[in-house]
């Protein structure tokens, strides 16, 4: 069975820039046509879906995030990661890593994810 598990900072100072690492065990990032998602939640409000790494290694993002976001992997560790630069407060969230073996595209619907890590919080503060 796959499991997701997020890694990172909680606490990551206005500006800067936040970088968070899933771990894959029990299958392979570069399974074909498995995408690897990045969704957060901030508080009090619903699931947003950040971006993707395809079993390819293209990327993917959403074009409210895309200017500060980047998702990479390293297929020896069977991790991929994401970088949010220049954070604000309205950056805090829980953040989870996300993937669906039945999804052969990438969805933008955070409800479409089947596999999850646990979440991890992340709060962006001086």
């Amino acid at each position: 069975q796959v499991q997701l598990q997020e890694s990172g900072p909680g606490l990551v100072k206005p500006s800067q820039t936040l970088s968070l690492t899933c771990t894959v065990s029990g299958g392979s990032i570069t399974t074909k046509y498995y995408y690897w998602s990045w969704i957060r939640q901030p508080p009090g409000k619903g699931l947003e879906w950040m971006g993707a790494i395809a079993y390819d290694g293209s990327t993917y993002y959403s074009p409210s995030l895309k200017s500060h976001t980047s998702i990479s992997r390293n297929t020896s560790k069977n991790q991929f990661s994401l970088q949010l630069s220049s954070v604000t407060p309205e950056d805090t969230a829980i953040y989870y890593c996300a993937a669906d073996p039945r999804l052969r595209y990438v969805s933008f619907d955070p409800h479409d994810y089947d596999w999850w890590g646990q979440g991890t919080q992340v709060t962006v503060s001086s």
